[in-house]
């Protein structure tokens, strides 16, 4: 059997599914018989030791790498033994006769009520401690084991109804051959994860969970988005052939990631890493890379119960810019919203996030949180080279606003005698309004970086998380090469510096076009640089400009596509 969806990182695997399903069966409301009430008390007492033993096991684990992360579980095992929910759970079991599944979620959700409602942020947060916790107890109460992604103990593929960000970014990344969702979009951050991991992955397969088991054996070909149920002998071997030619591929490729983008006539294209993180393997790649295209900072505050504090993220930030010396750091403030919720935080439901109350805009509603991180940045200023970028930019408004709380945080830290050094500020060309001013928007800032992932969707008018819009998504529509076209040459005309930094910019078939436009930057993830490398080392600019000269001439996405991959 063979189910159909869409490639979202290329690449092939053979392996075995593991179905990953977060989700907390929510109990109904129902009672025990008279009688009955004891043995759902000791059910219940029984279960919050076992709690306790799992907190404690997480705690030990991570105490040595991460004392903050571990201070939170102290917080957890506080919670499960706290008198007031416990004198109410069993109240509700013995007197009411709930059953101890329904008495756990009804306490709990009161008390997370409460907790929401509370207009002090740092008691409202809490709100997100209890969730964990309530949920904890009822997986246990039901008899759910928790799959941990950060400690797989074999080679899987994972499948899912829904792979969020944060759970991709917390994956043991050396045991995931290939990620399967029936949702999310190809340009989701879910899949810029896996492709800068370099795992295969395809996604909206339509009703996957219904018809996969667990440990079921599959063939995965993410480059033509087919997925391959319990293959016979012959595809077994058809795809272990077209896996070596693969791994072929990638081999000649590797030859390229130490050599400087160059083109074959001698320009230098510099070549910047899009990050989400600051382990050591991720910035590894400074060793092969000009600079920091992007750094999401918004994956800081991903997967946890609290927002992190000024001293953490200065701290992290730190750690970039001295890897990255006198080289370009380019931190993008905190991208909050659209496919990137917080578990720290509960963001309003909203019938279109990604035109809703998103990056900047949230930073503005919330100047607080936006004052911490702004404050952690400059901080870190001293320590290297860094350039600060605004997200979901519509208007000069904007720049200006945001402009007024950098310079209320540079006020605060001068008044509190701590250092920072002058800084380049820059803004995500994501926005149709401010692509088309872009003539304008030079004025006001230092440099520019074109996200073309969002760009695509507002131009298109296609969400990219829906796979059911998806054909009307199009990376190559000639709109969108147009409106490159004239951001670049706004930027280049009045001599300030533009990127590019959306998947488009790693991708080897857009990349000759981009650069005949007049584009001299690009960024992407590590695991795309020798593939683009490759391909600035076979072009001349002359060829470049030529490419790019027919693309603009051309009036459809799938004629400039067709064209594209001939076009070398």
């Amino acid at each position: 059997m063979v189910l159909n969806g869409k490639g979202a990182a290329a690449g092939i695997a053979v392996g075995s599914i593991l179905i990953y399903n977060d989700k907390i069966q929510i109990p109904c409301e129902s009672f025990v018989p008279a009688g009955g009430e004891q043995a759902q008390l000791d059910k219940y007492n029984l279960i919050k030791k076992e709690a306790l033993e799992e907190l404690e096991s997480i705690r030990l684990s991570i105490q040595k790498l991460d004392p903050a992360k571990a201070g939170i579980f102290i917080a957890h095992k506080e919670i499960v033994e706290d008198i007031v929910i416990n004198e109410e759970i069993t109240a509700k079991i013995l007197k009411d006769r709930w059953v101890a599944d329904w008495a756990v979620y009804s306490v709990y959700d009161t008390f997370i009520s409460v907790l929401r409602q509370t207009p002090d942020p740092m008691i409202s947060e809490r709100a997100v401690d209890f969730e964990d916790v309530r949920d904890l107890l009822l997986r246990l109460l039901y008899g759910q084991k928790k799959i941990k992604l950060s400690s797989l103990n074999e080679p899987v593929i994972i499948a899912a109804g829904d792979f969020k960000p944060s759970d991709a970014a917390s994956m043991d990344k050396e045991k995931v051959l290939a990620i399967l969702s029936e949702h999310g979009g190809l340009t989701s951050h879910t899949a810029i994860i896996a492709k800068s991991y370099g795992i295969p992955a395809v996604f909206g397969i339509e009703g996957l969970l219904k018809t996969i088991k667990q440990g079921q054996s599959v063939i995965v070909d993410a480059g033509e988005g087919i997925v391959i149920l319990d293959p016979p002998s012959d595809a077994k071997k058809k795809y272990e052939e077209k896996y070596s030619a693969f791994c072929r591929d990638r081999e000649d490729a590797e030859k390229y990631r130490t050599a400087p983008g160059c083109t074959s006539c001698g320009v230098k294209i510099d070549i910047g890493l899009n990050i989400a993180n600051t382990d050591d393997k991720e910035l590894s790649a400074s060793g092969y890379t000009d600079s920091v295209g992007v750094f999401r900072t918004e994956f800081i505050y991903m997967g946890r119960a609290a927002l992190p504090a000024e001293d953490e993220q200065f701290s992290i930030y730190k750690k970039v810019l001295e890897c990255f010396k006198e080289r370009p750091v380019i931190l993008r403030t905190m991208d909050i919203g659209g496919d990137k919720k917080l578990s720290c935080m509960e963001l309003p439901d909203e019938e279109n996030p990604f035109l809703g109350n998103r990056a900047l805009r949230f930073c503005f509603k919330n100047p607080d949180i936006f004052k911490t991180h702004i404050r952690a940045c400059l901080r870190a200023s001293v320590f290297g080279h860094l350039w600060l970028m605004l997200p979901m930019v519509t208007s000069l408004e904007d720049i200006r606003k945001a402009k007024e709380h950098i310079a209320c945080a540079r006020s605060e830290l001068e008044k509190e005698g701590k250092s920072f050094k002058e800084i380049k500020l820059g803004i995500m060309i994501e926005i149709p309004s401010v692509a088309i001013i872009a003539d304008l928007v030079c004025a006001e800032v230092d440099f520019a970086s074109i996200g073309s992932n969002d760009l695509i969707q507002y131009v298109c008018a296609a969400d990219r998380m829906n796979v059911e819009v998806e054909p009307y998504y199009q990376s190559y529509h000639p709109a969108m090469f147009r409106l490159f076209k004239k951001t670049i040459d706004a930027f280049n005309d009045a001599g300030k510096p533009v990127s590019f930094c959306g998947e488009l910019g790693s991708d080897p078939k857009a990349v000759p076009a981009l650069i005949g436009l007049g584009m001299r930057k690009l960024s992407m993830n590590a695991a795309c640089v020798p593939a683009v490398k490759r391909t600035i080392a076979s072009l001349t600019i002359k060829k470049a400009e030529e490419i790019a000269a027919n693309v603009l001439r051309l009036p459809t996405a799938m004629e400039i596509e067709k064209y594209l991959q001939g076009a070398l």
